[in-house]
């Protein structure tokens, strides 16, 4: 016993403790309270089939996931309220998995928000507003005390394909700005569903109807992340600049978290800034970015997501999980 308390203690001296990050897009968790800001097909107790029976299966099974992803942090969009939040948190203490802490940003009655599961306790939240329009989703910053550094996570749900690049643009410049104004050297992570590929300025130039910008991108051009193409350990990220995480993934085909008509995409994506490659505190985990790509997650050769008939009326099968897969990162401290 003795002997592997030593060899524990040595792994924790030489390479540190662990720190496990993951951001899940659910695709649209609603609770069973009718709020009016609803998508027609999650109204409850319609035709629809949004009831008890199909929202108990949605919260097993998005909790089955994050229980196999095991984060210690968790950042999720598409939750409609705090009480999806906490349905979903008590399904997964049913589960085992216990995440004492949680948030969401709902300050604005947006149709979903962005929210986090922690183990580890929060030191502060706040929620950042893009602009005051019901288009832009708040972001919500979380700051932890991780070892003896602070660090800063942002959660983000950018506009859909549904608009032009110039309002993913207006998201990436809050997000800049926000970046400037906690300090450059500070430990930042952004993450989340931006609805934008890392290489959106190579993809979007043969979609006329989101290119309203000339070629710039919001999360390569303004975050920066344009200019680091390499992976982690021969990148040196300049202060304000941001460094995508799917670069370190070694096969560019498992750089994707998202699949449009066949097409691989990654829509979700974990960006750090210059502090946490630096050598020093907090790092990130060199080769540990991937996505989550279990069997179950998959239908033939697409994503399995939650099953509606998109018919008239629109209807629940109570079968799926989500339209994305989740991304997870490690870091050292």
């Amino acid at each position: 016993m003795k002997i592997l308390l030593f060899v524990l203690l040595l792994i924790v001296t030489l390479f540190g403790e662990s720190l496990k990050i993951a951001t899940y897009n659910v695709e649209n968790l609603f609770d069973l309270e009718k709020s009016g800001y609803e998508y027609e097909e999650y109204i409850p107790y319609t035709k629809a089939n949004w009831n008890n029976k199909t929202y108990r299966i949605k919260l097993k099974n998005i909790a089955k996931v994050i229980k196999d992803i095991d984060a210690d942090i968790i950042a999720l969009q598409e939750i409609e309220s705090l009480k999806a939040l906490k349905d979903l948190r008590f399904t997964l203490k049913q589960m085992g998995l216990y995440y004492q802490y949680y948030k969401i940003a709902n300050l604005k009655n947006t149709t979903i928000k962005v929210a986090i599961l922690s183990k580890i306790p929060f030191v502060s939240t706040h929620e950042i507003a893009v602009t005051s329009s019901y288009k832009y989703r708040n972001i919500l910053e979380a700051k932890f005390k991780v070892g003896n550094e602070y660090l800063y996570l942002l959660v983000n749900h950018w506009k859909s394909k549904a608009g032009p690049e110039s309002m993913r643009i207006v998201s990436a410049k809050r997000v800049r700005k926000r970046i400037q104004e906690l300090g450059e050297d500070k430990n930042i992570i952004v993450l989340g569903d931006f609805n934008s590929d890392y290489e959106e300025n190579i993809r979007f130039k043969r979609k006329r109807k989101h290119n309203d910008t000339k070629g710039i991108t919001g999360i390569n051009h303004i975050l920066g992340t344009i200019h680091y193409k390499t992976r982690a350990s021969q990148t040196k990220i300049d202060k304000g600049d941001l460094y995508n995480l799917w670069y370190d993934v070694e096969s560019e085909d498992d750089r994707y978290s998202y699949i449009y008509r066949g097409k691989k995409e990654a829509m979700d994506s974990i960006l750090i800034n210059s502090a946490l490659l630096d050598g020093r505190g907090i790092e990130y985990k060199e080769g540990s970015l991937h996505s989550l790509q279990k069997p179950y997650l998959f239908r033939k050769k697409s994503i399995h997501r939650w099953y509606i008939k998109w018919g008239k009326p629109r209807r629940h099968y109570g079968s799926g999980y989500s339209d994305h897969l989740p991304v997870i990162a490690e870091f050292t401290y």
